[in-house]
């Protein structure tokens, strides 16, 4: 099962791409966020192409018993429409400490973070898909 991996964020949506198997996660490409219509359309697209099968959104956690905070509740709307606009199954992870995961890669692989922001988001949603992944192959019932 293919799926499909989105770091949500006001300016750049990184995107992340799995295997046919859906066993491995890899950076896709950046989209510059001008709008959220936009952003799905080209998102479904894209889901499209790949025939993806599912979508892993990250979305920032909260505190238990805080309120939501507007990040929060900005990236639950934009996995609402996505996975309206697709008819695709929907899977949100926690994308806490995502960007510094992916900053860090960048920066071990010899590249600055800072100067690549374009891979930086992408590289988040790899880790964002891979850990979603990961948790589905632990899944009692897993046959694959």
């Amino acid at each position: 099962m293919r799926a499909l991996g989105v770091d949500f964020g006001e300016r750049r949506i990184g995107l992340a791409l799995s295997d046919p198997d859906g066993r491995l996660a890899l950076p896709l490409r950046v989209l510059e966020r001008t709008s959220d219509e936009r952003a799905v359309a080209a998102i479904a697209a894209i889901a499209r192409d790949y025939e993806v099968e599912l979508l892993v959104v990250g979305e920032p956690r909260r505190i238990a018993g805080a309120p939501e905070s507007e990040t929060f509740r900005r990236a639950r709307a934009f996995a609402d429409k996505l996975a309206a606009a697709t008819g695709l199954p929907l899977v949100r992870v926690d994308e806490a400490f995502t960007s510094a995961a992916a900053a860090e890669r960048l920066r071990e692989a010899g590249l600055d973070a800072r100067r690549a922001r374009g891979r930086l988001d992408a590289v988040a949603a790899q880790i964002l898909l891979q850990e979603a992944l990961d948790r589905r192959a632990r899944e009692p019932g897993d046959r694959s």
